[in-house]
């Protein structure tokens, strides 16, 4: 029997370790990996080629948007599916716009996930019923995923918004330049061209930003609020 490669993208040991053993008592599933980052997911994604990868949206270092737009880009034939606390039409929106292949919310049965993960490993879609309704009305005829995180008419490259998160989980610009491989002097000039780009004044408002975006949970940075 053919089994469906997975890799599981979630900041929570023991969720991640739930979902490996309820998934690989199906049979037909083999957990390739597992990312506890966004960042990791698409690196271990560009190595290991799983059909599947089933994606938390709330990670540190790089959400679970900006990483499925990324993984959607760098190898497309690798469906995303997302398993999240969230049930919002905003998440819901951008998980599509950014090219995912379904969205489950994690109240879902090991069975309800585990037929999602063959649904969209066939190229099919596949969303939790409370929120099918909703998707069908929100789902494009063929995602382009060029949109990185949209408020309004403002759109950020997916550079600003890996810094707009470095910096909205409180790293100063020496450790943002370090986990992204630049210069100090570049995540100064990404700082400044966020701030102008969405009149915004200060790391407080940076923050706010991202958190009502969907790019960092509130409880991250809650000093600065």
């Amino acid at each position: 029997m053919k089994r469906i490669r997975v890799l599981l993208a979630d900041d929570h040991m023991i969720v991640r370790e739930g979902l490996r053993a309820l998934l690989e008592a199906e049979g037909d599933v083999e957990v390739v990996g597992e990312a506890q980052t966004g960042r990791q997911a698409v690196q271990l994604t560009k190595r290991l080629r799983p059909a599947v990868v089933v994606m938390d949206i709330a990670m540190p270092l790089l959400n679970g948007l900006e990483a499925t737009r990324q993984i959607r880009k760098a190898v497309p034939a690798t469906r995303v599916l997302i398993l999240s606390g969230y049930s919002d039409d905003e998440y819901i929106r951008q998980v599509i716009l950014l090219g995912a292949a379904g969205y489950l919310i994690k109240q879902s049965s090991a069975d309800l996930l585990a037929k999602a993960i063959r649904e969209v490993e066939k190229g099919n879609t596949f969303f939790s019923p409370s929120v099918a309704h909703r998707a069908h009305d929100l789902y494009p005829p063929s995602p382009n995923g060029r949109a990185a995180v949209k408020k309004g008419k403002t759109v950020l490259s997916s550079r600003e918004v890996e810094v707009l998160q470095l910096v909205a989980e409180g790293k100063a610009n020496k450790q943002v330049a370090a986990e992204l491989g630049i210069s100090i002097k570049t995540v100064e000039k990404h700082r400044q061209h966020l701030m102008s780009k969405l009149d915004l004044h200060d790391t407080a408002g940076l923050t706010r930003y991202a958190i009502a975006a969907g790019i960092i949970e509130s409880h991250v940075q809650g000093t600065i609020l």
